[in-house]
């Protein structure tokens, strides 16, 4: 299949206006070898999303299901080229890639890789908060107490820290004897 390429192109614009008409945000628009074209998807907070698709705040296989038949349609309409389409949660890791993720994301642990080195380190890890000229980063462990301020253009890539909840899967507690 030839035509437009993603992401970055006209084709990036359309997945955009789809998925965002559609009531998700675009995370990420990824293109690997042998034309696979994966689209990171994930809810929007507040929206409100049919039943069948599930409730919650977590990107369900409804989901992708929905946003993936359309933009099929649409990416053939529009003449980009690809070979696989992937639709696709973001993660419990998922990426901070706006403006607009780090506002929603403030208060959340995340994992912090500057672009160049502070105090001989790149990768930090702490709690997001906002700063004077930008964002901080509320550090834990051997340096817990203390901020590492960052503006967007200083940051190579964050993600969030996964929040894993076991609850009821621990081990049944075995009988004394």
């Amino acid at each position: 299949m030839t035509g437009v390429p993603v992401p970055g192109g006209s084709g990036h614009a359309f997945i955009e206006r789809t998925v965002v008409g559609l009531g998700y945000e675009v995370v990420d628009v990824e293109r690997s070898a042998r034309g696979l074209l994966r689209v990171y998807i994930d809810r929007v907070p507040g929206h409100v999303y049919p039943e069948a698709q599930g409730s919650g705040e977590f990107v369900t296989v409804d989901d992708c299901e929905v946003v993936t038949r359309q933009l099929q349609y649409g990416l053939e309409v529009e003449g980009v080229a690809y070979e696989r389409l992937e639709v696709s949660s973001p993660g419990l890791d998922r990426p901070l890639k706006k403006a607009a993720d780090y506002e929603r994301f403030c208060g959340q642990a995340i994992e912090l890789t500057l672009r160049q080195p502070y105090q001989g380190r790149k990768h930090w890890r702490g709690v997001l908060g906002r700063g004077a000229a930008g964002y901080v980063l509320a550090l834990g462990d051997e340096r817990a107490g203390t901020e590492l301020a960052f503006t967007l253009d200083e940051v190579r890539e964050a993600r969030l820290v996964p929040v894993i909840d076991f609850k009821g899967r621990g081990r049944a507690a075995r009988p004394a004897g």
